[in-house]
């Protein structure tokens, strides 16, 4: 968009706002003018609604017609790079700019104008006597490093009344203060040399270093095996980035992750980083929303939507876990943040960072390609070496129908217990059963609102909808036959296994890991850090525990399922079960003794066991980028994924058969169109589910034809169109 222009007082301005229209709006300039870019309040209607100044307004038309802008907010002005940026992720994903705006406007009160309030902070004496309802307080402020809350989010987040924390402030255990609405964060101390680094991470972190160094754009592929140290090689490259003064964003998959790493953060720098996830108080979203603009940010850790938050200079984006599925967002702005990493990068002139022991094909096809650098670790840190992998062919187990736990499992786990060490067991999947059948009629418990079966959840009591979190008693008899005490489960769950170990293992103790268990990420985070602390002999985990957990006890890792997932459709399947189980066994032996990983399979023959058992990376990620290439299909091709939904099978699927009879602009740039076809979860909160695929070859411009198509329709009544590029699932 070139440099900013000054708009003169009444002059007339084109304002971008995050209400749904289809257009800009023109307005006239305040008194003193305002530079494009300004964030504004404009009327609109009888409200004041939020927006932009993108450009110079419209003309040929009577000036006394125009309203003014209301007023100029007092936030740094958007930079003509992010609003490139929003404008290139719009075209790229086919998202309308009212909801680009929307997602990078996302904290609130930015408004309100500069004001003093109160807010609360750990004081400095302990109070004589403990209740409950204190010590939540207390371990909320402890657990936030000092940050500031204001009354009500404070007592939200300990789960207590607002009269318990000024009974604290009274006692001198919590400060009660008079704060600026917004304060810079604390300077980071880039000089504090980081932790002794091996031959071959100094080697890696150089790389890193001078490519930050060089002030232009570069993507690097840091591929180091699980224990390698990767975060203390891409730590120095965050430090020579605030050494230039310039900010960086380090993106995180998963939420209990950030604890781990905002304390190395601490141990590093002397301070703690800004934070931008679902787990920080809308004070301080609106906090880091207003310094990253300033400059006052110098390290934001966040989840995918920091990438959206108005940096004033951003040097350098670490996307760690770059491989992982958490970081395409699946409803909103349908986008991949790793991708928009790099674009956002390129912009800017910044520095990516993608770091993985598991590279999404996508990134090893870009660093084969030369797109990428690639720097690698193979070997673990310090006297850590890699686990021995072995399969357990359960053809050979004599197991009963009602266990899943291999008697040569159990006989490793038995081992591992009697040297005090931990054994991890990890099941692909949630819940107690993910079918509930009925033995006299066979009737699979289903969701009243989805196309989905219900999984029990023994812990809740309840029947889990894992699709639109609907929730029911798990009842005494059969919604069909009403045959009562004939509901019987199938198949394994976190849960069903916990109650295998307890009968089995009655001495052990037992740490069951799984996000559907744990209300908060605080108490997710202390049973993390329980387990890491010998808390546990045996834990049980879904996949949360592959992403990053160091748990120096660990030395035996056993995958119950390691077969779940190679089926199906999905075209990431190989690449997704590789990925995890890969990253699982990981988990062991991180530290001084030697870790083992047993895969319990009925098909040790499978490819991509062998590639797991062998460790013959490079040789899976051939084969798998030679099956894409020669199907045509991402990395080497283009997908596009429609849904249409609506309140009846009738409308959704009349919309998607009008759609399936008019795409000459697809075949114009030679896409091929399939379906349409009922979705694999057919209905969702009671909106039932068409799809429709596009395929492409690479370079095909299927943006525009993507949108001359689905613009020759307006969706009526109550049916919905959405348009997903580079879908990563196809429920």
């Amino acid at each position: 968009m070139g440099e900013p222009v000054f708009f003169e007082t009444h002059a007339r301005v084109a304002v971008l706002t995050t209400q749904p229209l289809d257009r800009l709006l023109t307005y006239r300039a305040p008194e003193g003018g305002c530079w494009q870019g300004a964030f504004v309040e404009v009327p609109l209607g009888p409200r004041k609604v939020l927006g932009v100044v993108w450009g110079p307004g419209e003309t040929g038309f009577d000036a006394s017609k125009l309203r003014g802008v209301s007023r100029v907010l007092d936030v740094a002005p958007m930079r003509m790079e992010m609003a490139g940026f929003l404008a290139r992720v719009g075209d790229y994903t086919l998202t309308p700019m009212p909801q680009m705006l929307r997602l990078a406007t996302r904290a609130p009160g930015l408004t309100d104008p500069p004001s003093m309030r109160k807010v609360y902070r750990l004081g400095d004496s302990v109070p004589d006597r403990m209740t409950g309802a204190r010590e939540k307080v207390l371990a909320v402020l402890e657990d936030f490093g000092g940050l500031a809350f204001t009354l009500g989010e404070l007592a939200e987040q300990a789960g207590v009344t607002s009269s318990v924390i000024k009974g604290l402030v009274k006692l001198g255990a919590v400060r009660e203060e008079e704060s600026p609405r917004d304060l810079p964060y604390p300077a980071l101390d880039a000089q504090v040399p980081g932790k002794p680094l091996t031959a071959a991470q100094a080697a890696a972190a150089a790389r890193l270093v001078e490519g930050v160094r060089s002030g232009a754009y570069g993507t690097t592929l840091l591929r180091g095996v699980t224990g390698s140290g990767k975060t203390e090689v891409y730590m120095e490259a965050v430090a020579e980035t605030l050494r230039r003064g310039r900010q960086a964003l380090v993106l995180l998959p998963e939420i209990a992750l950030t604890a781990e790493f905002i304390s190395r953060v601490e141990a590093r720098f002397g301070a703690r980083p800004a934070e931008w996830h679902s787990g920080v108080s809308m004070t301080e979203r609106r906090r880091l929303w207003r310094m990253a603009g300033e400059g006052a940010a110098p390290l934001v850790v966040g989840a995918r939507s920091a990438l959206y938050l108005p940096y004033r200079d951003l040097g350098l984006v670490v996307v760690d876990e770059e491989h992982d599925q958490s970081y395409k967002q699946e409803d909103g702005v349908l986008y991949s943040a790793r991708d928009m990493a790099v674009m956002r990068a390129s912009l800017c002139d910044a520095r990516v960072i993608l770091a993985s022991a598991t590279p999404s094909l996508e990134s090893w096809a870009n660093a084969e390609a030369g797109k990428y650098e690639r720097v690698d670790l193979a070997a673990r840190f310090g006297p850590a070496v890699l686990p021995e992998l072995r399969a357990i062919d359960m053809r050979d187990e004599d197991l009963p129908a009602n266990r899943w736990i291999s008697p040569t499992l159990e006989a490793h786990v038995r081992d591992r217990m009697a040297k005090g060490e931990q054994a991890l067991l990890f099941l692909n999947r949630r819940g107690y059963a993910p079918v509930t059948i009925c033995r006299a009629c066979g009737h699979q418990i289903g969701c009243d609102h989805c196309d989905a079966r219900m999984v029990e959840h023994r812990f809740l009591k309840r029947l889990v909808c894992h699709q639109c979190g609907e929730t029911k008693p798990m009842p005494e008899a059969c919604p069909s036959c009403e045959a009562e005490g004939k509901l019987a489960p199938v198949g394994p769950g976190v849960e069903r296994l916990a109650e295998e170990v307890t009968e089995r293992f009655p001495e052990a103790r037992l740490a069951v890991l799984s996000s559907d268990l744990f209300a908060s990420a605080r108490a997710l985070k202390e049973q993390i850090g329980l387990i890491a602390m010998g808390g546990a002999d045996i834990i049980i985990g879904t996949q949360m525990v592959a992403k990053g957990h160091n748990f120096p006890l660990l030395t035996l890792v056993g995958v119950i399922d390691a077969d779940l997932g190679l089926q199906g459709s999905d075209l990431r399947a190989a690449e997704k079960t590789f990925q995890l189980i890969r990253q699982v066994a990981g988990r062991a032996g991180r530290a001084e003794k030697p870790g083992l990983a047993l895969l319990q399979t009925f098909q040790p023959e499978h490819p991509v066991i062998r590639a797991i058992l062998s460790g013959d990376e490079e040789g899976f990620w051939r084969a798998e980028a030679d099956e894409r290439r020669a199907a045509g299909v991402p990395p080497y091709g283009r997908l596009a994924g429609v849904v249409v939904s609506a309140g009846s099978a009738e409308a959704a699927f009349d919309l998607a058969n009008a759609l399936a009879r008019s795409d000459q602009p697809l075949r114009d740039v030679g896409a091929q169109l399939f379906g349409p076809a009922p979705a694999p979860i057919a209905r969702i909160r009671g909106r039932h589910r068409v799809r429709l695929l596009v395929k492409a070859d690479k370079g095909t411009p299927l943006q525009p034809a993507l949108r001359a198509w689905v613009g020759q329709f307006t969706p009526k009544g109550d049916a919905r169109l959405s348009v997903d590029i580079d879908p990563q699932s196809f429920y």
